[in-house]
């Protein structure tokens, strides 16, 4: 008997296409042998639907496009995860279709409410397992986070299950597949059944799902590994219930799969929302030259433009290499010098700024015409602005409101400052694209004469380090201190975390890939008198101590 793991990426909200999706790999299912076909969870409406699932109007169609799905299933039956509507709930549910109707229907029991999920705002759970008689073996059907907890597999297992089968929206970080996969073998241990475990894949706004889907045996051996980042469907053959072993893995590097995730999570936000291109301001740094590399290789690079905006301040050198970088990669690229807006501006202030040192107030208006003259682009042409700030600058306040922080889209948003460089390297691994000379210069806003990134903040091993411990792991300062990080330092970070989340808030969607992102599941009050440096002693004397966060 084969089973086909039907690994999709649907449009949330784009109900008739996923329903053709479906049928497409019923298709093509059945035509390799197939006695069950598996698509994701709520793979008729997408995942995660969110507030939609609040809209009667969104929940009727949903129900129309099961029961027009179900009419064409008749001889294979395949699995579809809809949002449910019963009596005055509403369950995220999966349904089985065969012979032109539904047959049954299961319920998810356990609804994840943390970090980026909030189920339990739309769904309510069920209560009973549900299984399904394919050629004589027993199916145990679960939903996603029914698998990390050990009732529902047993539920099934009582009730006669020989396989459980999961479907699963699983976003990705850089930790989540080994943590899938210990709960599933922790599944196979508690009950002795093989599961079947078959993901999504797909960008949906700052989530990304990698499907990764895979086959574990009932010893807890993975027997069978679908692909990460593409769209498969791959046959699950079983004997008496025993999945047959098939060759095959996934690529171990941290730096393949956040690549492919920023790769992906472009690609999947333009296209799903119809923006005809991308554009992006390109200094000669290594970050906007990285997300020049993930837009061209998510787009290609007839739908990418690149801006160069020089001021006074920027070196030669960023020049050449901008240009360098956008002839090796091929993409529409512009020079416009912001100098002759720039001096209008200081002219108009200077009675305001009578007397006062050049401080970041001159330094952010240079950042704020640029941002101007690329949403001006974005405007007149209908590309999407992609900012270029990292997560280590987005932490403490190392960016311009409406400046390099104006865009549509945040491609680096979590993604620290050392991970930039290692990623950069990775991409150059595979085919020069970024210039040697900007990995290797020291960083700098060059928004005045000589300045570099260290001028105002730690070096970027220790700040993020410090922010690995502090924003995913939720460590305290004292705990960071004992790490082995200076006090000083940990103060500081601390504090311009906190007294930036402003900024945060304005700042453009982008892509998760840690276990905690800034993004959904980051939630913190702007106005709070809470701190946790205080006992670390006094900040260190330079500017970060206030003038990041004045913007």
């Amino acid at each position: 008997m084969q089973i086909a793991l039907a690994q999709l990426n649907q449009v949330l909200g784009d109900l008739p296409g996923n329903a053709r999706a479906v049928l497409a790999a019923l298709g093509e299912g059945e035509r390799a042998g197939a006695r069950l076909v598996v698509t994701p969870e709520l793979s008729l409406c997408g995942y995660p639907p969110e507030d939609l699932v609040l809209r009667p109007a969104f929940l009727d169609a949903c129900e129309a496009e099961l029961a027009a799905l179900a009419a064409a299933v008749r001889r294979t039956p395949v699995i579809v995860g809809f949002p449910e509507r019963e009596g005055g709930n509403c369950h995220n549910a999966l349904a089985v279709l065969q012979g032109g109707r539904v047959t049954a229907v299961y319920r998810k029991q356990h609804l994840p409410n943390y970090t980026v999920f909030d189920e339990e705002r739309y769904f309510q759970p069920g209560r009973a397992p549900c299984i399904v008689d394919l050629d004589g073996t027993k199916l145990g059907l679960l939903i996603c986070e029914d698998v990390w907890f050990p009732d529902p597999a047993k539920q099934a297992q009582k009730a006669g299950a020989r396989v459980i089968v999961v479907i699963n929206g699983s976003p990705y970080h850089t930790q989540q597949q080994a943590a899938r996969v210990e709960q599933v073998r922790t599944r196979t241990r508690e009950t002795g059944l093989p599961v079947l475990y078959l993901n999504r894949v797909g960008g949906q706004d700052e989530l990304v799902f990698d499907g990764a889907s895979f086959v574990m045996a009932a010893s807890g051996e993975i027997v069978q590994q679908m692909p990460a980042w593409h769209e498969a469907l791959s046959l699950v053959a079983l004997t008496d219930g025993a999945p047959k072993p098939v060759r095959g893995g996934l690529d171990p590097r941290l730096e393949y799969h956040v690549y492919q995730a920023l790769v992906m999570g472009v690609r999947d936000y333009v296209g799903k929302n119809r923006f005809p291109g991308v554009l992006l301001g390109l200094s000669g740094g290594v970050d906007s030259a990285l997300v020049l590399a993930v837009a061209v290789d998510a787009l290609g690079p007839e739908r990418v433009r690149a801006v160069m905006m020089p001021s006074k301040y920027t070196r030669s050198i960023s020049l050449d290499d901008a240009r360098e970088m956008a002839g090796i990669v091929g993409v529409r690229y512009s020079e416009i010098p912001i100098e002759p807006m720039f001096e209008p501006f200081l002219a108009s202030l200077a009675g305001e700024f009578g007397g006062m040192a050049p401080d970041a107030a001159e330094e952010n208006i240079q950042a704020r015409i640029r941002g101007t003259l690329l949403m001006a682009l974005s405007n007149k042409f209908g590309s999407i602005v992609l900012t270029t700030g990292n997560k280590s600058e987005m932490a403490v306040g190392y960016a311009t409101l409406y400046g390099d922080m104006a865009g549509g889209f945040a491609v680096l948003k979590d993604i620290d400052k050392t991970l930039v460089y290692r990623l950069c390297h990775y991409r150059n691994s595979l085919g020069r694209v970024i210039p040697e000379r900007i990995i290797i210069r020291a960083p700098s806003a060059e928004l005045r004469a000589d300045q570099v990134d260290q001028d105002s903040l730690p070096p970027y091993d220790a700040l993020d380090g410090i922010l690995e411990a502090y924003v995913e792991r939720d460590r305290s300062p004292a705990e960071i201190v004992a790490m082995g990080y200076s006090p000083a330092h940990v103060r500081q970070v601390v504090r311009l975390i906190k007294i930036n989340e402003y900024k945060r808030r304005q700042a453009a969607v982008g892509i998760r890939i840690t276990p905690r992102g800034f993004g959904r599941d980051w939630r913190y009050p702007i106005s709070s008198a809470w701190n946790e440096w205080e006992a670390l002693g006094p900040s260190p004397s330079n500017r970060a101590g206030g003038a990041l966060s004045a913007e």
